[in-house]
């Protein structure tokens, strides 16, 4: 599985490099605090499938990198994505790199 750490994705933002971001978790941490990604919880992942970018990468995260990981194993074991990249940590890697901030 591909995988990029917070860093990584802050240097994907700062580029303006072309790539989907996904949050897989649910809507109220959502709410609470995320880093500008679509709302595609784990739980309905494979009904948004018409809304994953398929020519691009995609960066999935959830709040710790778990969630995200099982996203992207459900997605490849129905899709022939290769395009799929799990954020290391999730959002908590993320406020401790960058604090609460996008």
């Amino acid at each position: 599985m591909k995988t990029i750490t917070d860093t990584g994705l802050r240097q994907l933002i700062n580029n303006k490099e072309d790539f989907q971001l996904i949050d897989t978790r649910e809507p109220y941490e959502h709410a609470a605090f995320n880093i500008g990604g679509i709302l595609m919880p784990l739980g309905d992942i494979t009904k948004f499938i018409d809304q994953i970018e398929k020519q691009k990468p995609v960066v999935l995260y959830c709040r710790a990198g778990v969630r995200s990981q099982i996203a992207i194993q459900r997605l490849q074991e129905k899709y022939p994505f290769t395009n799929l990249i799990n954020l290391i940590g999730g959002t908590e890697e993320w406020k401790k790199e960058f604090g609460s901030t996008k």
